[in-house]
């Protein structure tokens, strides 16, 4: 009966060793690679675009309060 058992548990592991490798070799793939540099990208790209919106609300505030309008800029 302890061989049985003893087994059972060899096999558990070796499943899960087997697919943590699997998994470790489709991410260091280059279709993993690829993955990864477009997650990275898209991050960049979505930072970007919360800084650029925080710029214009922050201008569009600081007009505001200092009472410029943007045409009066544009006719200089």
């Amino acid at each position: 009966m302890k061989r049985i058992v003893w087994m059972g548990i060899g096999v558990a592991i070796g499943v899960i060793a087997f697919r943590k490798v699997t998994e470790a070799q489709s991410n260091l793939g280059p279709e993993g690679l690829n993955r990864a540099v477009g997650r990275l990208a898209d991050g960049v790209y979505d930072f970007a675009d919360a800084v650029r919106a925080g710029m214009r609300e922050r201008e569009t505030d600081l007009r505001a309060a200092l009472g410029v309008d943007s045409a009066e800029l544009v006719r200089r």
